[in-house]
């Protein structure tokens, strides 16, 4: 009489045990897959298994793991590994190429000729359709009843297993990500000034404020001879990863550009170029470029598609608004520049940079917070400086949007000439 416990070990019963046991352990998604597909082989003596993964944002199944193969993706509206997790039922063909419904893409992708196959649709828990286990090709012969009985037995261990390893990498992939988003913030906040540095009879003023944990928006303030400061605010389109790696590129630039002391118009001309060579033709930035000097009481400046800019004018108590100078960075091979603009501060007199976040901001109506609103924000903090004027925008921005939600970075740059005879000190 044969070994019981021999017998039982060697039986596709104690297989099936066996891998559900390993499925129960805490194991990552391509392990899980491996598993799945050895045991499916062992258990019914096949030559390959694949398992196709459902993907519910497009209705797709694809093979991240499979014996033989590279990944291959498909609508569930076709073959019949869609057929079978559309009707959720076990599909047992045992001549591939004589089933309409066989889809021989797969092979052809493959070079692998498919002549049975037993497949399997996976359910997860909440009756969340996981994917599909195909197994292709028993030894010797088709796939029969106590196969698909023991499939039926093998998808319901295997279904929870993938779903619990794809929750947990899911999580895992958020949590990392979450982890690169804060690096790559605090990277982007390390390269906007930790505090903007000042010049004699000016005060000067930045702040951001990205819609995401990384922003398209950047501003930047740099001292150059000659008692001059170079002022920078860029806005990449969109907001996120890419645009904040778009516009940091821009800010590198300049400061590149500055240490090699080229001229404003050559600055904007090679910065442009090199925006053009890498973005997607989707893609670009609107950005001031300007040169404060502070003994001619005037900023020169270049702003390719960044308006309006805003000049306060103290003694009037009146705004002037000035246009784009020429098109965003990344539209054309060569950016055409015209002459310098410039404005001249008188005492008193404000330059206000602002990226449309801010223009832009939108109440639950929809309506934007727009330019007008804007300039009744920096008359009312005007009397209190640079820090006075932000806080009176964020706060007036804040108000009007009562609660709807950001949807663009928003950006702030402030240059103040100060009165005649105030303080330094005094802000």
């Amino acid at each position: 009489m044969p070994d019981q416990p021999g017998s039982l070990r060697a039986s596709p019963l104690w297989q099936v045990l066996k891998v559900t046991r390993q499925l129960l352990l805490p194991i990552d998604l391509d392990t899980v897959l491996r598993q799945v597909i050895d045991v499916a082989c062992a258990v019914h003596d096949a030559d390959r298994a694949s398992v196709f993964l459902y993907d519910a944002s497009t209705r797709e199944l694809y093979a991240r793991v499979a014996k033989g193969a590279d990944e291959i993706r498909f609508s569930i509206e076709h073959g019949i590994a869609g057929h079978a997790l559309r009707e959720r039922e076990i599909v047992n063909v045992p001549d591939c190429y004589s089933d309409e419904r066989f889809n021989k893409d797969v092979d052809k992708a493959t070079s692998y000729r498919t002549n049975n196959l037993l497949t399997v649709p996976l359910i997860g828990d909440g009756d969340v359709p996981v994917g599909v286990l195909q197994v292709l090709n028993k030894r010797g012969g088709p796939f029969g009843v106590v196969d698909e009985e023991l499939a039926d037995v093998l998808s319901t261990q295997c279904a929870a297993a993938v779903q619990r390893a794809m929750l947990i990498e899911d999580r895992l992939m958020r949590q990392k990500l979450e982890r690169d988003l804060d690096i790559a913030s605090d990277i982007q906040r390390r390269t906007m000034p930790e505090e903007v540095p000042q010049i004699a009879g000016y005060e000067i003023l930045g702040w951001s404020l990205p819609a995401e944990q990384t922003g398209g928006d950047a501003y930047d303030v740099a001292e150059l001879q000659g008692g001059r400061m170079a002022l920078l605010l860029g806005d990449a389109t969109g907001h996120g990863i890419g645009p904040a790696l778009s516009v940091t590129q821009v800010r590198s630039m300049l400061r590149l550009s500055l240490r090699l002391d080229a001229p404003l118009d050559r600055l904007v001309e090679q910065i442009n170029a090199q925006v053009m060579e890498d973005l997607p033709a989707e893609r670009f930035v609107t950005a001031f470029f300007g040169v404060l000097d502070a003994g001619r009481h005037e900023v020169a400046y270049h702003a390719p598609g960044q308006a309006p800019i805003l000049h306060y004018k103290a003694s009037e108590d009146a705004f002037e608004r000035f246009d784009a100078t020429t098109f965003p960075l990344g539209i054309l091979e060569e950016i055409e520049l015209e002459a310098r603009s410039s404005i001249a501060l008188a005492p008193g007199d404000v330059l206000a940079v602002i990226s449309d976040g801010v223009f832009e901001y939108q109440n639950e109506t929809g309506r934007q917070f727009g330019t007008d609103r804007t300039e009744n924000a920096i008359r009312k903090g005007h009397a209190d400086g640079c820090p006075g004027m932000l806080a009176a925008i964020r706060e007036d921005v804040s108000a009007y949007a009562d609660g709807a939600v950001q949807n663009d970075d928003m950006t702030v740059l402030l240059v103040r000439r100060r009165a005649d005879g105030e303080l330094e000190s005094e802000s």
